[in-house]
């Protein structure tokens, strides 16, 4: 099959408001000729940002989405290296610097409200503008992130980044896992700089106008930042910038070069007062996922902060169900991010998205967790899914309704005419070869999906029982170990069941898709 095969049409993305399909000439839904680098873990992507916007002059543009910026985040060892830093001195060398973070809810809640303000208040400062969106349904976020940089004149520099790496806390780890010393603490069983495993996209080529162009969708929407009267007080108090300036016409696309075929997909939910660009909100997301289970055969590798929702998990398992041959392998969290019930609100979520899975798939469904050389269990953020070495998406969303209907998300799906020497199956082979503690192309063995999902079983076995047997004598090689379901507590099931329901995983499609189950 070829890219057309896999990839939605400009109808199935169902979102006829916005300019990403209609600004291609020849009416593609998609961009070729993109050359597609994965930047696996935190500390890759921030080196490679770093280096990218340090090398920037005037008249370059820098165009950011965030859901969490921490000011004070360093991008490399040096404390100059701060994120704030960083940024500030772009826009005083007179790069053009756009900022759209989400306005976040309270820090009580453990949320972002103070760092992301305080991010834009320094970038402001410096020349550069970065203003607070809260234009989202009640509860909900803008998840996306993304940057973008152009160079006009030199659109040969012209790269975008798109994925699961917010420019905050606990994000700057490596492939050792010992966590990032700027940590920001999660449930105690990950420890006090918890390891943190996460995948961004670097693309040059034509798709970073695709990219660009919904960053002005979302940029000039007229409506206000925010309709929270509390809100609209304090930024009058605080003299906020509520007004975005007018950014500067948008340059033609870079050129296209050898690479990949790539599709941006989104996710916008449906709000009353509406988005011009997407009027009943756009779930191309969750529609191009249906899509690509539909023609999955072999192999469906995911790596999920969540993978939850039962709804979801009927689409994996009708995939299941249909071919026999089909393996799932997932790698999670070990335990929720968060403790309370909020930590059992997401456990009963996974808990039932994996029942389903298991009824379909028996024991070609196989999930794991990782840990690093200290024992300590590894916090999976990636947002990541590769389909029979093929169709590969990453980014923003998680595998859940609150992802695929309720937050803003943004991803990008990737299609390899050829499987065997592709983008996809390269992506796969680095995570497999990680999470098995090999070196570099010693994955001979991996490349048939019976092949690694033994490998993965084999690795993971050894591991569990040298855990089992009080962690003596040498530790077996891997980071593999089979998730188990955390045990349940009866008594808060009930308040559990309420606060996945209406908080943890909510939906936010339109009343009438919502009855009919359809995206």
């Amino acid at each position: 099959m070829s890219a057309t095969d896999w990839f939605l049409t400009a109808r199935e993305r169902g979102n006829r408001y916005t300019v990403i399909d209609r600004r291609h000439r020849d009416g593609a839904s998609f961009t070729a000729g993109n050359e597609v680098r994965a930047l696996v873990h935190g500390a890759a992507y921030f080196d490679d940002l770093r280096t990218r916007v340090e090398a920037m002059v005037a008249g370059d543009l820098i165009l950011f989405t965030d859901w969490r910026g921490d000011p004070d985040q360093r991008l490399g060892d040096r404390s100059e290296t701060a994120v704030s830093t960083v940024l500030c001195a772009a826009a005083a060398r007179g790069v053009v610097v756009k900022g759209l973070m989400w306005r976040s809810h309270w820090d009580r809640l453990a949320f972002s409200a103070a760092e992301n303000e305080h991010l834009g208040e320094e970038i402001e400062a410096a020349g550069g503008e970065c203003v607070r969106d809260m234009r989202v349904r009640p509860g909900g976020s803008h998840h996306q992130k993304m940057v973008v940089l152009r160079h006009p004149g030199r659109p040969e520099r012209d790269i975008a980044y798109v994925g699961g790496i917010d420019l905050c806390h606990s994000r700057r780890d490596d492939e050792d896992h010992q966590g990032d010393p700027q940590a920001q603490r999660i449930a105690a069983e990950y420890g006090p700089t918890p390891p943190w495993h996460d995948v961004q996209l670097a693309v040059a080529g034509p798709a970073v106008g695709d990219i660009e162009a919904g960053f002005r969708e979302r940029w000039d929407d007229p409506a206000p930042l925010t309709r929270n009267p509390l809100h609209r007080l304090h930024d009058v108090i605080r003299r906020e910038d509520t007004r975005p300036d007018p950014l500067p016409p948008q340059n033609p696309d870079p050129a296209p070069r050898d690479g990949h075929c790539v599709q941006v997909l989104r996710t916008y939910p449906y709000r009353r007062s509406g988005y011009p660009f997407a009027r009943y909100g756009e779930r191309s997301i969750a529609r191009a996922y249906q899509k690509a289970l539909g023609r999955a055969r072999s192999l469906i590798y995911v790596e999920d902060q969540y993978l939850w929702s039962s709804e979801i998990a009927e689409l994996f398992a009708g995939a299941l169900v249909e071919h026999p041959d089909l393996r799932l392998v997932a790698v999670v969290p070990m335990y929720p991010d968060q403790t309370g019930l909020a930590g059992a609100a997401q456990s009963l979520g996974r808990r039932r998205a994996v029942e389903i899975l298991r009824r379909a798939g028996g024991d070609r469904v196989a999930l794991y967790g990782i840990e690093n050389r200290a024992g300590t269990p590894i916090y999976v953020h990636a947002k990541a899914c590769v389909i029979d070495d093929t169709w590969t998406c990453v980014g923003s969303d998680n595998i859940s309704l609150r992802s695929w209907t309720h937050d803003s998300e943004l991803s990008l799906a990737i299609v390899d005419d050829d499987p065997e020497d592709g983008f996809g199956r390269s992506l796969r082979l680095r995570l497999n070869r990680e999470h098995l503690e090999r070196d570099e192309h010693d994955d001979a063995d991996l490349q048939k999906p019976a092949d690694l999902f033994a490998a993965y079983q084999h690795a993971a076995r050894r591991l569990d029982a040298w855990h089992r047997a009080g962690r003596t004598g040498p530790r077996p090689p891997g980071r593999l170990r089979h998730y188990q379901e955390p045990r349940r507590r009866l008594i808060t099931a009930p308040l559990a069941d309420a606060m996945y329901r209406l908080i943890a995983d909510p939906d936010g499609r339109p009343r009438a898709r919502r009855r009919a189950g359809v995206f």
